[in-house]
């Protein structure tokens, strides 16, 4: 196990291995379930970055409760403690195979939805689970042979860190669903078995906590020691959550990214929870100053140089995580106390996903919980000195206040030069100011409110006044789904909505033009193709279905007779064409019906064979939305159309290629397919665009074909082996990490 198992006491090997083996099972199991249920959860929930904070908040809530049980459990005697727990968790063999709960969907409450869906579905199992570590730890504790047991919550983190790597990279691509529920239950059966194993290797040692002597007599903790453990534990579980969300929703819209930030928390706990790392001590020491030079862009609203900015902020998250837990670990009280050590730490894990997850998105119109959090962070971090200068050069008190100041005026002063610089596009003048900066903070560190003042600056100067007054200009609004923005250009004139840093639709502003088509949906377009054509194909009284609602363009393409309906989940989506910020729907198709909640849902319930033309273009950002890719999405479209109907489905990604997956499903089913590659037309605000039209009769797609002979349809190329479907789908294999890695 590397740096975790160091200097461990005189104990038997076997004994030890036992106790390694079991906590690093036990957190396996608990971190592959998350993304498990998640995935299991996907048809109804999507791919939102909200999706993913709501279900960790979920997670957050349940080990609470895991961790409290354990405390109170903790009162009991070995055997006792023994015999309560395994009875539970031959109870928790009621609840396998795992399954999606039902729970009622009311659409606009999907923050409070989400939560309870996932807790019917997994909360039982996962609070047996997720009491194992303080248990172990405790159980391990009761010889007094064994010595400190703190070291075994590094090793349970290695095993979460291990589940949770392992389901992208192993489970998923491998196993349907149903079968990864079953490897679950085997894991849990085996478990058990470690956990018997255990409690029998305990039976006879006198518990030293249920019997405790003077020099284990449990200390005295004060509710300040217990709110300083609260707020070292609350702020990397939020900063985590919060990294995520910034990163997906303005920074890089890459697909598995939530994986990254919540590897590198548990992993910090690896290095903080044993105190002779070394690698662990010189993250600690160096924090500041990656918090200074990373924690620069936590007020970026404007997606640039996205790998960049995005490799910087997991990194800042793994640095300060391991600094911040490390000072928890320093802190950290007798064995007598430990479940109460984890309890407190757990609730302040849930409270910082309380605020990212549930508090933030209802308060602000941005993802501001992130520069909240880091200056929390930088105000947690030790305030040692990396270059001891005011003791060197003999300045008393008053001297150094003088000192400090002048630091922080000249931060200020190069702060609103690199602001001037940042204007003007000056990459290398804001780099070279950025360091200036930093530097000035680092000579700060010893001084907390000028040391907080200079990453303040930072933020500010770094793109940090662009986001207030955005704010301050209410162009900006959240919704569970995403953060929306729109802006208005001039030389044309034109209004844009964008979700995060995706251009989801524009509009000239212009009286004359505002009905024309742009960004993915121009003329020349694969649906502005389709739907510029039904008439010639259908007929004048064509029906047409299109699912995302976006700023409402496709209704422009509505002729008369035709009747149009639209499917969107997001409430705020469809606010900003009833009130008129985007008048594609008003103008064109005042009568159009919309439909609120997930498209898949709604077709599934509703008639068959409704639609001439149905297209699909439902992304969240820039995500991979895989629920609308599978087997059994592919039915309910082709359900919902006539037996003659057009499919039109855009695959427009700029991190991964799925025609394969397309041409797959077409395969399968006997379709015809074939993808409109779209140069677009930037100056007049028409966007590049891959669109596919699929059908099931030839002659609806040679109609197609011969309504603009200037227009290439190509063919999708070799599909994957096995087609997505709702058991059994991986985006790994179809990412282009040149693309991701800013190669192209």
């Amino acid at each position: 196990m590397g740096e975790v198992a160091v200097n461990l006491p005189a104990q038997s090997l076997a004994s030890r291995a036992l106790f390694v083996v079991t906590i690093l099972l036990g957190s396996f199991l608990l971190f592959l379930v998350q993304p498990l249920v998640a995935r299991l959860a996907l048809p109804m929930l999507g791919g939102a970055p909200m999706v993913w904070n709501s279900a960790m908040l979920v997670y957050q809530a349940l080990l609470l409760a895991g961790y409290a049980y354990a405390h109170l459990l903790s009162r009991l005697a070995i055997r006792r403690q023994a015999l309560v727990h395994l009875a539970l968790m031959a109870l928790g063999l009621l609840f396998l195979p795992i399954a999606l709960a039902e729970v009622p969907h009311p659409s606009g409450f999907e923050v409070f939805w989400v939560p309870m869906l996932l807790l019917a579905t997994i909360g039982p199992l996962f609070f047996l689970v997720a009491a194992q570590a303080p248990l172990i730890q405790r159980w391990y504790a009761a010889d007094r042979a064994a010595g400190d047991p703190y070291w075994l919550y590094a090793a349970s983190n290695i095993g979460s860190f291990a589940g949770l790597l392992s389901y992208p990279l192993l489970l998923e691509p491998n196993l349907p669903l149903e079968r990864q529920s079953a490897a679950w239950a085997v894991g849990y059966g085996v478990l058990i078995a470690f956990m018997a194993l255990l409690a029998w290797s305990r039976w006879r040692v006198a518990d030293r906590a249920a019997d405790p002597s003077p020099e284990d007599a449990p200390e005295p903790i004060g509710w300040r020691r217990i709110a300083f453990w609260l707020a070292l534990s609350a702020v990397p579980s939020g900063l985590m959550l919060s990294t995520t969300t910034h990163l997906t929703t303005d920074i890089v819209a890459m697909p598995l990214l939530w994986v990254v930030p919540l590897g590198l928390y548990l992993l910090s706990f690896v290095f903080a929870f044993n105190e002779r790392s070394a690698l662990g001590h010189a993250l600690a020491r160096t924090a500041p100053t990656i918090l200074l030079l990373a924690g620069a862009m936590a007020m970026v609203s404007r997606g640039t140089d996205g790998v960049s900015v995005a490799l910087a902020a997991v990194l800042m998250l793994f640095v300060v995580a391991t600094a911040l837990h490390r000072r928890l670990y320093a802190d950290r009280p007798s064995p007598a106390r430990l479940t109460l050590f984890y309890l407190v730490m757990s609730a302040g894990g849930a409270l910082g996903g309380l605020f990212a997850a549930i508090i933030a998105p209802l308060m602000f119109d941005w993802v501001w919980e992130h520069p909240l959090l880091v200056l929390a962070a930088g105000a947690l971090l030790p305030q040692k000195p990396l270059i001891a200068w005011m003791e060197r050069l003999g300045l008393d008190a008053r001297q150094r206040l003088i000192a400090r100041g002048a630091l922080v005026a000249g931060a200020a002063a190069l702060g609103l030069w690199m602001h001037a610089a940042l204007e003007a596009q000056s990459d290398f003048a804001v780099h070279l100011l950025l360091l200036a900066i930093a530097l000035l903070g680092v000579l700060a560190l010893g001084s907390r409110w000028a040391f907080l003042a200079i990453l303040l600056i930072l933020m500010l100067a770094r793109g940090g006044w662009g986001t207030l007054q955005d704010s301050a200009d209410a162009i900006r609004e959240r919704s569970y789904f995403g953060v929306y923005t729109v802006r208005d250009y001039a030389d044309p004139d034109m209004r844009v909505l964008l979700h995060g840093t995706t251009v989801h639709g524009r509009q000239f502003l212009d009286p004359e033009r505002r009905r024309e088509p742009t960004s993915y949906y121009g003329p020349t377009s694969g649906v502005g193709l389709a739907l510029g054509a039904a008439q010639d194909i259908y007929g004048p009284g064509a029906d047409i279905g299109v699912v995302g609602l976006g700023t409402g363009t496709l209704a422009c393409y509505r002729q008369p007779g035709q009747d149009y309906t639209f499917y969107e989940i997001d409430p705020m989506v469809l606010d900003y064409s009833r009130q008129g910020i985007f008048t594609f729907v008003r103008d064109c198709a005042p009568d159009a019906e919309i439909h609120m909640g997930d498209a898949r849902l709604a077709l599934e319930g509703e008639p068959p064979r409704q639609y001439d033309i149905l297209a699909v273009d439902a992304f969240s950002s820039d995500a991979i939305p895989l629920h609308l890719l599978t087997r059994e999405a592919m039915h309910a479209y082709g359900r919902a159309l006539k037996p003659d109907g057009l499919l039109l489905i855009h695959i427009s990604n700029r991190y991964a290629d799925l025609r394969p997956v397309i041409a797959a499903h077409a395969l399968e089913n006997g379709w015809i397919a074939l993808m409109r590659d779209d140069p677009g037309d930037p100056a007049n605000g028409i966007s590049a665009s891959f669109w596919v039209a699929i059908a099931s009769d030839a002659l609806p797609m040679a109609k197609l074909l011969q309504s603009n002979t200037d227009a290439d349809w190509i063919e999708l190329g070799d599909p994957i082996a096995d087609p997505w479907t709702d058991d059994y789908a991986s985006i790994l294999p179809y990412l282009d990490w040149g693309a991701i890695l800013g190669e192209r």
